[in-house]
């Protein structure tokens, strides 16, 4: 258990309250329309833009410390370079179609190119891929480190103070929310740095004490393992967040160069948390590898300091978590129940906000129960990015080209790599290591390729 002075639970109180003030102010004032709760109003400002996407995208920042305290530079190699690539990527070739397009959501954009089937399905997978469970599952360590309550009462405390403006709010209760974090985040991270450096010499000093496996881009993993990594970052092409940002822009312009510019904060705030990691890996050698950033932060910063240190922490996860709690619950209320309402009588009347409110009731309790399995941030992300992108980003790109398949062919070239992919998996942990030396991602995507191609030929045909 972290020991807390009084003046840095001060930091962490006011941090609360001034998080919740900002999350309902105004609320009240949001409109019960689809257009202002869930986008809105296609009002978003490029600085709101640009802090709303940087402070989403750092939820796992204990998995990030605990993968620095492991494998070093290596964290770098996976989990920032890849990810820059494809964020460049889309600013240039989706995100102005994004907006141009002037849909709500992914499945919106299954459903005009293909069809409603492939909707709903892309909309299942969806709400797996933007579960706030790793994320949850974060805060709930931080909490109960902090106060010593048990580990289950920690997460349902954590996803209740993450989530309970968006009931009101949506979109634009994320967005002040956001802005605010994303000022703590990297003030905590600006100020454990510079204390470190002052005390302890430079990050370039610290480099040179680090283990020979920490200086290099595996940090000791297989060429195949950093590969799967690659393929995984992926993601960014097919992440709701990114998605929703760009359909809430003011306009085209507003969501290339926000996405361009959130690159270059990624970049700073990356070597922010290298930097912290490597310190820790000098100062706290014995410590759990998944706690590294706040106990380097008790070792390093005076009270107070460490207080808002440990706000930047909280800021950097409560961001993401409030951001994908709603992208889950538009998935599941507006994407799934408001799709088939015609078959459920007892949605019929009930719009699609209404529906979305419903979702996030029980996104939180879906979020819990994965939290609650699979307690581990990078294991998380692993299996769930190993399963679901296989099956969506072929489709999803597709849709952007003149390819045009039905709905059915859609439907199944979504369904059957996500399947290959799920059970390759199965047979890796049942074996101990990739079944057949093949990660089971690259099973899924060379299924999903495989079966695009034939589609298109017989189609042709």
């Amino acid at each position: 258990m972290i020991n807390l002075h009084w003046l840095d639970g001060l930091a962490i109180l006011l941090y609360f309250c001034s998080l919740w003030v900002i999350g309902f102010v105004r609320s009240k004032h949001s409109a019960d329309d689809e257009k202002n709760y869930i986008l809105a109003g296609r009002r978003l400002s490029l600085p709101g833009f640009v802090m709303t996407v940087v402070s989403t995208w750092y939820g796992g920042i204990l998995g990030v410390g605990e993968n620095t305290f492991l494998y070093g530079l290596q964290t770098w190699v996976i989990f920032g370079l890849p990810y820059y690539v494809f964020a460049i990527l889309f600013a240039f070739y989706l995100a102005p179609k994004i907006r141009r397009a002037n849909l709500v959501s992914i499945p919106d954009h299954f459903e005009k190119r293909y069809g409603p089937s492939s909707a709903v399905i892309s909309a299942l997978l969806l709400l797996v891929l933007a579960s706030p469970a790793p994320y949850i599952l974060s805060i709930g360590i931080l909490l109960q480190a902090f106060t010593g309550l048990p580990y289950s009462t920690a997460l349902i405390l954590a996803l209740i103070a993450s989530l309970v403006y968006i009931w009101r709010g949506g979109f634009g209760a994320v967005i002040r929310t956001d802005i605010f974090q994303f000022i703590l985040m990297f003030s905590g991270f600006i100020l454990l740095v510079g204390f470190a450096w002052m005390s302890y010499g430079s990050p370039l000093q610290i480099w040179d004490q680090l283990p020979e496996t920490h200086r290099t881009p595996t940090g000791g993993n297989s060429f195949s393992y950093i590969m799967v990594w690659f393929f995984i970052a992926l993601w960014t092409f097919i992440d709701p967040g990114f998605y929703q940002r760009s359909a809430a822009a003011k306009s085209e312009t507003v969501a290339k160069k926000g996405i361009l510019i959130a690159v270059g904060f990624w970049f700073v705030f990356d070597m922010l948390t290298l930097f912290t990691g490597f310190y820790a890996r000098i100062l706290v050698p014995d410590a759990q590898a998944l706690m590294i950033f706040p106990l380097v932060g008790e070792k390093v910063l005076p009270p107070f300091f460490f207080g808002l240190f440990l706000t930047g922490l909280l800021a950097t996860i409560m961001s993401t978590i409030d951001s994908l709690g709603l992208i889950s619950a538009v998935t599941f209320g507006r994407d799934i129940l408001w799709r088939i309402r015609k078959s459920a009588p007892k949605f019929a009347g009930l719009s699609s906000v209404d529906l979305t409110k419903r979702g996030l009731v029980m996104m939180a309790f879906l979020s819990l129960i994965l939290a609650l399995s699979v307690p581990s941030v990078i294991g998380l992300w692993y299996m769930i990015g190993s399963m679901v992108i296989p099956g969506l980003i072929i489709p999803f790109l597709g849709s952007f080209t003149r390819i045009k398949l039905t709905d059915e062919k859609a439907a199944i070239s979504i369904i059957l790599p996500v399947i290959t992919a799920a059970l390759w998996w199965l047979f890796s942990r049942w074996f101990g290591s990739p079944f057949s030396s093949i990660e089971p991602f690259y099973a899924g995507i060379i299924v999903s390729l495989t079966m695009f191609a034939l589609f298109i030929g017989f189609q042709k045909r």
